[in-house]
């Protein structure tokens, strides 16, 4: 990486920290450097949803799907071309860390800040199960957490 590799990324990275903090919303915040690094690699999410409990009449479509809750997300680019601002998102609470697998789109805090990246790999160590979690345009992972650090998983996301 070379120095103007290096400011493009710090710029990028301070300038959404300040926007953060700033902004101190409520939305859910897929924090990124504005790197896309899209290659095709991503996994997809589990399928949360099963077509039984997709209902579509004329007038309204119907999701049969316990305690969900409806997301909104900051314009940071970390998880594009998948969310940004003006997407709506529909997240439940895991039950366990059974629940979650590669691919699934998760939120959880860093310094206070929702932030919603996508398991890029699930392993165990010495403390137990840990989830690697990265935004899909960020070219850097987030490093390890663990279950009780998720506070969501993203089961479906409408534009």
């Amino acid at each position: 990486m070379n120095w103007k590799d290096v400011f493009i990324f710090l710029f990028g990275f301070i300038s959404c920290a300040i926007l953060f903090f700033c902004l101190g919303s409520n939305l859910e915040v897929p924090l990124g450097t504005g790197f896309a690094v899209l290659d095709g690699g991503e996994s997809s999410p589990s399928d949360w949803v099963a077509e039984e409990d997709i209902i579509i009449l004329d007038d309204r479509i119907i999701l049969k799907i316990d305690d969900a809750t409806l997301s909104n997300y900051a314009d940071s680019g970390s998880m594009l071309p998948i969310l940004d601002r003006g997407a709506n998102g529909i997240r439940i609470v895991p039950e366990s860390e059974e629940d979650i697998e590669v691919g699934d789109i998760v939120s959880f805090r860093i310094g206070g800040i929702l932030v919603v990246h996508r398991v890029v790999e699930k392993g165990e160590d010495e403390e137990g199960v840990y989830f690697i979690v990265k935004g899909d345009s960020n070219l850097v992972n987030d490093g390890k957490i663990r279950f009780d650090d998720i506070e969501y998983v993203t089961i479906g996301i409408i534009y």
